[in-house]
């Protein structure tokens, strides 16, 4: 979820992308029914902490799980193409609060599986997952063996002290500029016959996001916005990955998928974008603004996204790509 990663400075304009939420392969595999229920427990529990990590935004453990049964759906359809049978080391590069993560306990119980993120409260929610046994429905023995740990780190400086059998990253990689290039490095990491399995989202066009910077480009907000906003964005099409894995010896699978969520609650949009995309922008401004901007973007998201009687309708666009390294 959030990667210790720093996009180029420059300020905001009304085209520049943006946007980044986490979110799996079918939602009936073992792993999501775990996450699904451990993130029930995680909206009422999870702290409203907030911490900058070294992008200079700060991440809310709350506010991005609002709507975790919605971001987790990805996180299943994405797995439901890892093709490992008996994994001994799995890592979630920015597991965010962790409920995920721990999911992974249930589909893969011999693993040792690491969460790392560069957030520091949303290791630290996922840190108090583990130590208050709340994985214990599923693997009981996670806690007590030690199998699921957590830690702080930045994924670009990140090295395994041992080969990965299943890396993945969910809803991370749009934060790092660059992240492609960072592929075939994380590919060399792998054991031979390791997957490599990624989710980033694809809706950078979307009116939510148009609309963000849109405003922010306009007076009076722009005055408030010549500190450059350094989180940034961006992430290819399925193509492209695919190429990059190929070419770093991988067998790949990639694809994308438009979800449409039914997003429940008042400005239900909004809600969802001030956990992820919008953040670094909202905090840029100062607090005295902040509200009047708030109150400017809702009004224009209600009319992107009127409400439905089933609900608000967000179409949220994703791309994904599983890699199998193959030879050494």
């Amino acid at each position: 979820m959030t990667p210790g990663s720093t996009a180029a400075d420059s300020p905001v304009t009304a085209d520049s992308p943006a946007d980044g939420t986490a979110d799996s392969p079918a939602a009936d595999s073992p792993a999501a029914d775990s996450a699904a229920a451990d993130t029930t427990a995680d909206s009422a529990a999870a702290t409203t902490a907030e911490s900058a990590d070294d992008s200079g935004v700060a991440w809310d453990p709350g506010q991005y799980l609002k709507y975790a049964d919605e971001r987790s759906r990805p996180f299943a359809d994405l797995l439901a193409r890892v093709g490992a049978r008996d994994p001994r080391y799995v890592v979630d590069m920015g597991c965010g609060p962790g409920q995920l993560t721990a999911g992974l306990c249930a589909r893969w119980p011999d693993a040792d599986i690491e969460g790392v993120d560069s957030s520091a409260p949303m290791i630290e929610r996922a840190q108090a997952l583990r130590d208050q046994g709340e994985t214990a429905a599923s693997t009981p023995a996670a806690g007590e063996t030690g199998r699921l740990s957590f830690r702080l780190g930045d994924l670009r400086d990140w090295r395994p002290e041992r080969p990965v059998d299943v890396l993945i990253t969910n809803a991370t990689l749009q934060w790092v500029p660059g992240h492609v290039d960072l592929l075939p490095t994380w590919v060399s990491y792998l054991a031979r016959d390791g997957w490599l399995a990624l989710q980033v989202p694809g809706n950078f066009d979307s009116p939510s996001h148009r609309t963000l910077f849109a405003l922010a480009a306009e007076e009076p907000w722009a005055r408030h916005l010549t500190v450059p906003v350094r989180q940034r964005p961006s992430a290819p099409g399925p193509d492209v990955y695919l190429d990059v894995l190929a070419a770093a010896g991988c067998q790949v699978d990639a694809w994308e998928t438009t979800y449409l969520h039914v997003l429940q609650g008042e400005d239900a949009v909004f809600e969802w974008v001030k956990g992820t995309g919008a953040r670094p922008v909202l905090q840029a401004l100062p607090d005295d603004v902040r509200p009047d901007f708030e109150a400017a973007y809702k009004a224009r998201l209600r009319e992107a996204y009127p409400p439905r009687d089933v609900g608000t309708i967000l179409p949220y666009r994703r791309v994904f790509a599983v890699a199998r390294r193959v030879g050494r």
